[in-house]
Protein backbone atom coordinates (compact mmCIF):
# COMPACT_ATOMS: atom_id res chain seq x y z
CA UNK A 1 0.00 0.00 0.00
CA UNK A 2 1.59 3.18 -0.93
CA UNK A 3 1.51 6.60 1.17
CA UNK A 4 -0.97 9.48 0.00
CA UNK A 5 -0.39 12.90 0.61
CA UNK A 6 -3.95 14.67 1.78
CA UNK A 7 -3.22 16.73 -1.44
CA UNK A 8 -3.43 13.93 -4.03
CA UNK A 9 -7.03 13.05 -2.78
CA UNK A 10 -9.27 14.78 -5.30
CA UNK A 11 -12.72 15.71 -4.02
CA UNK A 12 -15.63 16.00 -6.26
CA UNK A 13 -19.55 17.38 -4.73
CA UNK A 14 -22.25 16.04 -6.41
CA UNK A 15 -24.88 17.71 -5.14
CA UNK A 16 -28.40 17.03 -6.27
CA UNK A 17 -30.53 19.59 -4.21
CA UNK A 18 -31.88 17.52 -1.58
CA UNK A 19 -29.55 14.88 -1.33
CA UNK A 20 -25.63 14.26 -2.89
CA UNK A 21 -22.54 12.57 -2.90
CA UNK A 22 -18.50 13.45 -2.50
CA UNK A 23 -16.77 11.58 -4.15
CA UNK A 24 -12.92 11.16 -3.55
CA UNK A 25 -9.78 9.79 -6.26
CA UNK A 26 -6.60 9.20 -5.67
CA UNK A 27 -4.09 9.34 -8.88
CA UNK A 28 -3.73 5.83 -10.90
CA UNK A 29 -6.84 4.27 -8.65
CA UNK A 30 -10.03 3.46 -10.29
CA UNK A 31 -11.52 2.83 -6.79
CA UNK A 32 -13.24 5.48 -5.50
CA UNK A 33 -14.11 6.82 -2.24
CA UNK A 34 -17.82 8.12 -1.44
CA UNK A 35 -19.75 10.23 1.23
CA UNK A 36 -23.51 10.59 1.13
CA UNK A 37 -25.75 12.52 2.67
CA UNK A 38 -29.28 13.67 2.18
CA UNK A 39 -31.23 16.75 3.34
CA UNK A 40 -33.23 16.26 6.77
CA UNK A 41 -34.99 19.78 6.85
CA UNK A 42 -33.30 23.05 5.44
CA UNK A 43 -30.04 24.10 6.21
CA UNK A 44 -29.67 20.16 8.38
CA UNK A 45 -27.98 17.42 6.24
CA UNK A 46 -27.57 13.90 7.32
CA UNK A 47 -24.17 12.60 6.61
CA UNK A 48 -25.25 9.21 6.15
CA UNK A 49 -22.59 6.62 4.69
CA UNK A 50 -18.91 6.86 4.12
CA UNK A 51 -17.32 3.83 1.87
CA UNK A 52 -13.69 3.81 1.16
CA UNK A 53 -12.93 0.67 -1.28
CA UNK A 54 -9.56 -1.38 -0.09
CA UNK A 55 -7.66 -0.32 -2.87
CA UNK A 56 -8.19 2.83 -1.66
CA UNK A 57 -8.13 2.54 1.90
CA UNK A 58 -5.58 3.54 4.63
CA UNK A 59 -4.65 6.58 3.03
CA UNK A 60 -6.94 9.00 4.27
CA UNK A 61 -9.44 9.26 1.89
CA UNK A 62 -12.33 8.91 4.42
CA UNK A 63 -10.75 11.29 6.61
CA UNK A 64 -10.69 13.79 3.32
CA UNK A 65 -14.58 13.21 2.34
CA UNK A 66 -15.39 14.43 5.95
CA UNK A 67 -13.18 17.29 6.26
CA UNK A 68 -15.18 18.00 2.30
CA UNK A 69 -18.49 18.20 4.07
CA UNK A 70 -17.38 20.11 6.94
CA UNK A 71 -15.97 22.73 4.72
CA UNK A 72 -19.01 23.08 2.57
CA UNK A 73 -21.16 23.39 6.13
CA UNK A 74 -19.32 26.25 6.94
CA UNK A 75 -19.31 28.08 3.93
CA UNK A 76 -23.00 27.22 3.50
CA UNK A 77 -24.30 27.69 7.11
CA UNK A 78 -25.36 23.65 7.79
CA UNK A 79 -25.72 21.16 10.87
CA UNK A 80 -25.04 17.98 10.32
CA UNK A 81 -26.24 14.69 11.39
CA UNK A 82 -23.54 12.18 12.03
CA UNK A 83 -25.59 9.01 11.10
CA UNK A 84 -22.62 7.18 9.86
CA UNK A 85 -20.34 5.78 12.43
CA UNK A 86 -17.03 6.99 10.46
CA UNK A 87 -18.58 10.52 10.35
CA UNK A 88 -19.61 10.17 14.18
CA UNK A 89 -16.47 9.14 14.88
CA UNK A 90 -14.46 12.34 13.24
CA UNK A 91 -16.69 15.01 15.27
CA UNK A 92 -15.55 12.79 18.16
CA UNK A 93 -11.94 13.72 17.45
CA UNK A 94 -12.38 17.22 16.34
CA UNK A 95 -14.28 19.06 19.30
CA UNK A 96 -13.39 22.02 16.86
CA UNK A 97 -16.19 20.63 14.92
CA UNK A 98 -18.83 20.66 17.56
CA UNK A 99 -20.75 23.88 16.33
CA UNK A 100 -21.43 22.20 13.09
CA UNK A 101 -23.50 19.35 14.58
CA UNK A 102 -27.11 19.59 14.73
Amino acid sequence: MSETSPETVSIRHDNQGSHGAYHATVPGEAAEGLLTWREASPGVVVADHTLVPGAIGGRGVAARLVEALIADARAQGWKIVPACSYVAAQFRRHPEWADLQA
